[in-house]
């Protein structure tokens, strides 16, 4: 049997959290106002109409990995902040079958190495995010704000250390962080949805992409509603790092599995469902804008203008652009969300320098989101590296607790340096960003795929367990994962609208992923070697374990 990661020296994390704490972390993770704002443009790109349905369906696809979380974490509440890494060993060596035994260990190294290879990366992701928000705040006052690399590298690596610094001192001072910025977000989200759906009844007779409330939440095509699923589970990742606090859970069995569903029901199901009806529903004509010939300028435009010759329009900058409207136009802004709120701001308060105002509160309040945000993928991290290092696959260094804030400090340390390198190389441009997005894409879906699979098996021979939630949710789960890993593939290098750049970026990610996933494997295949355990268990592996117990 797997044991909860307690065979190393260096102390243990100690249980503070309740059902709140528990689940709080794991919505800072999910955060509905900070990926509406970072991924809108994105999503823009080509198959736009479909972008709620697709929302819809990444959450199902996350709530059947979710339910398979879920019951690993009632079953296993001894799991401490192992997660998934944990329960791969358990579900083979509490299957009935000992010819699987052997499969134990092999089976939570690689579950092991695809959630580093997507808690490593992600953490930075979010600090690349958070330097591109700053920097568009910043040239909200001054064009010139940092315009320079090492000035936009050096803000990387300011957060990426102001969030280590939190990481560090403990999950008790991260939750009640997340607790204030949870509460920020969802008034800020809640005021613009609000918002954008009472400038659309009060003006009825403008053109908007959508004709009407049910357009908005239909498939608009199977090709566009899989590119925006493949982009959409960004928004919805994150919910399992609650399974990560088992070790500082007051009570694991009850809290985790709760926590792991609630937390991807209120950010989701509500908040994500309704800021993206909100947001597609307010979408149209004017929302107007000029873009240059190399589209590296962008300016909000009076929707009246339908000429590029106009004379407001400055031609020395445009001359040779073009005007776009709607989703054209949020595919080509940095920051649509930021544009809509300017618009809504200046017809709510009759004023434009008002509409200036509410569009930098609402980034003011995403980037408290993108704290909370990088704050707890850094932490979930930690944890799995931690759980690693208590089982001596890592450095046992890694399972050293600080003696004071009672935290995996080595592991903090690590992460934090790291995150700052993938967020000061994501910020420099669009390409690199998307390259980190898909190796954390990647680790993403191998990682619930695998959950999954291992969820079938562990309770495939248990008669008691639920059909539904244990049986055919994982397989379905297997299923939706891989198919939208497939379909990054897809439209990265076979469909219509893939270009060089997307090949170009994909490979990279690929080659980075499989460059992980082989040295990765090399390293514990050495340190097996040198420890003289074997990569695969005997047949008696359990009753030796009972043995040795007993002894």
């Amino acid at each position: 049997m797997a044991t909860p990661t307690s065979t190393a020296s260096g102390g243990e994390l100690k249980p503070t959290l309740g059902l709140t704490g528990v689940t709080i972390n794991a919505m800072a993770l999910i955060a509905p106002g900070a990926f509406l704002w970072t991924t809108f443009q994105s999503q823009c790109a080509f198959g736009a109409s479909s972008m709620w349905a697709s929302v819809l369906v990444a959450t199902l696809v996350a709530l059947a990995t979710a339910t398979c979380y879920a019951a690993f974490a009632k079953k296993y509440p001894e799991a401490g902040a192992g997660s998934s890494y944990f329960y791969s060993e358990a579900a083979f060596l509490e299957h009935e079958s000992h010819s699987r035994f052997k499969w134990a260990r092999l089976s939570k190294l690689i579950v092991g190495i695809a959630a580093h290879l997507y808690y490593w990366v992600y953490p930075g992701v979010m600090v690349a995010f958070m330097g591109t928000l700053l920097i568009f705040v910043g040239q909200l006052f001054n064009p010139n704000f940092a315009t320079q690399p090492i000035q936009q590298m050096g803000i990387c690596v300011v957060f990426a250390l102001l969030v280590g610094a939190i990481a560090y001192i403990g999950v008790t001072g991260s939750t009640m962080a997340n607790i204030v910025i949870n509460i920020i977000q969802i008034a800020a989200l809640i005021v613009f949805s609000v918002a954008a759906i009472m400038f659309r009844l009060h003006h009825p007779g403008l053109a908007y992409e959508h004709h009407s409330m049910a357009s908005v939440v239909s498939p608009h095509g199977a090709t566009q509603l899989l590119f925006q699923s493949t982009i959409a589970i960004l928004l919805v990742v994150g919910f399992e790092s609650a399974t990560a606090l088992a070790a500082e859970a007051k009570n694991p069995k009850h809290d985790i599995p709760r926590g792991v569903i609630l937390s991807l029901v209120i950010q989701a199901v509500i908040f994500y469902f309704f800021e993206y009806f909100a947001a597609n529903y307010f979408i149209g004509a004017h929302y107007a804008a000029i873009v240059d010939k190399a589209g590296s300028h962008f300016s909000l435009i009076d929707p009246k203008i339908t000429s590029i010759m106009d004379p407001s329009i400055d031609q020395k900058t445009y001359a040779g652009g073009s005007i776009l409207t709607g989703y054209s136009a949020a595919a080509s802004d940095s920051a649509p969300i930021g544009s809509f709120s300017n618009i809504i701001g200046t017809w709510l308060f009759h004023s434009a320098k008002a509409g200036f105002y509410f569009e930098l509160i609402m980034a003011l309040t995403v980037v408290l989101a993108l704290i909370g945000t990088a704050l707890s993928c850094l932490s979930t991290g930690v944890r799995v590296t931690y759980a690693m290092g208590k089982d001596n696959e890592l450095p046992g260094i890694f399972g050293f607790v600080h003696g004071k804030f009672n935290t995996p400090h080595v592991g903090v340390i690590v992460l934090t340096i790291l995150s700052a390198a993938i967020g000061a190389y994501g910020v420099l441009n669009s390409d690199n960003l998307i390259k980190i997005a898909l190796i954390s894409n990647l680790g993403t879906f191998m990682l619930y795929g695998l959950t999954c699979l291992v969820t079938y098996i562990g309770f495939s021979t248990d008669k008691d367990a639920p059909f539904f939630s244990t049986k055919l949710v994982p397989v379905i789960g297997v299923i939706l994962n891989t198919g939208l890993a497939l379909g990054d593939f897809y439209f990265a290098f076979a469909a219509p609208s893939a270009t060089a750049a997307t090949k170009y970026d994909t490979k990279c990610a690929l080659t980075v992923t499989i460059g992980f996933i082989v040295l990765s494997f090399l390293y514990l295949a050495v340190r097996s070697a040198v420890r003289k355990e074997p990569m695969f268990l005997s047949p008696d592996h359990r009753e030796t374990m009972t043995a040795n117990g007993s002894a």
